[in-house]
């Protein structure tokens, strides 16, 4: 098995993409709306991966957030909304903003098991600051740190309930970044002590099963290298002081924001301290050239990844109190029209 997640081309496996991973053998799959066209064919396109790895606890991972980050869409799936909602909500009634983000979680759990994705890029923790750019926007959980962990928790139970793995992203904190990093990188110039704020939320879920890394740059902690390609950041702020400790990638390796051929930033990120690389496209020639630099992963990796996977199925709640994805969106927009 190798530190890499890689992307595919279509909604089911080309031979070569089946040779390919055969071969490469990479930790995980992420999916897109390119890969998603309705319930049964998803269903069969993860069920070839799973086969083709020999794995069942294959990590299968998806960004499915809501409002406009949504690769599973409509009218095969139903709508959420932007985290933002639930930020809405709790300025008017916390405990209902708690609730309404664990079921909608939920839900988005339950419709992600069903078709056999067991990753789920969420909660963002990036704490909102003004004029910063909109890539994170309405997909943040608020500007306040205590309430974004509140809710964030949320979101990871609700996930956990329904046997899917959330991933707090982008660590350490995206929310002051004045330029999108698909297609620049971000230079924080904000003191240590300013971004106090942006790490409580890592700090007070340091538990969390998977963790994203941001490709940012934080001068005070390491101005030559985006955070994600930095050792300093990786092993004295995200394993020492947040105290994170467990599966660690990167954000997709093909944005802008990095330099070089992607051999070149996927060994960044590996050498910085994430477990794995990130890689979105689906592109082959890109794939073939990270699987040639990207070294099998370590015994750590592999149990902080199996770790991982095992700690949704741990909490999975199989019990007729819960709702079912029906009822819990129901419950959620109930609760939504409150704010």
């Amino acid at each position: 098995m190798r530190a890499a997640i890689y992307g595919l081309s279509g909604p089911k496996l080309t031979d070569a993409e089946r040779s390919f991973l055969k071969d490469a053998d990479p930790q995980g799959i992420i999916l897109f709306a390119r890969n998603c066209e309705t319930p049964d064919q998803l269903r069969r396109l993860t069920d070839d991966l799973r086969s083709l790895s020999g794995r069942d606890n294959l990590a299968i991972l998806i960004d499915q957030e809501g409002g406009r980050v949504a690769r599973m869409k409509a009218p095969s799936w139903p709508l959420f909304p932007p985290m933002g909602d639930f930020a809405k909500l709790y300025a008017r009634a916390p405990s209902s903003a708690i609730e309404a983000a664990r079921v909608n979680a939920r839900a988005l759990g339950l419709m992600l098991r069903e078709v056999g994705i067991n990753v789920d890029a969420l909660p963002l923790l990036d704490v909102r600051q003004p004029d910063a750019d909109e890539i994170i926007g309405d997909r943040a959980l608020g500007d306040d740190p205590m309430q974004v962990a509140a809710l964030g928790r949320a979101v990871l139970d609700g996930l956990a309930s329904a046997g899917v793995s959330g991933i707090v992203k982008h660590i350490p904190g995206h929310g002051r970044a004045l330029v999108d990093s698909h297609k620049e990188l971000p230079v924080v110039e904000a003191t240590g002590p300013e971004l106090d704020a942006d790490l409580q939320p890592f700090e007070t879920l340091n538990w969390a099963p998977v963790g994203m890394m941001a490709h940012v740059v934080y001068s005070c902690w390491d101005p030559d290298h985006p955070a994600s390609q930095s050792e300093t950041v990786i092993r004295d702020i995200v394993r020492g002081r947040i105290g994170f400790t467990g599966w660690l990638m990167s954000d997709d390796i093909g944005m802008e924001a990095l330099d070089g051929d992607m051999g070149a930033r996927a060994m960044g990120v590996l050498r910085a301290g994430c477990d794995s690389a990130l890689h979105c496209s689906g592109k082959m020639d890109e794939m073939e050239l990270i699987a040639g630099h990207v070294p099998p992963a370590s015994a750590a990796n592999v149990k902080r990844m199996e770790a991982a996977l095992d700690w949704a199925g741990q909490r999975l709640v199989e019990d007729e109190r819960e709702p079912d994805l029906a009822a819990s969106m129901a419950k959620r927009d109930e609760l939504l029209a409150l704010a």
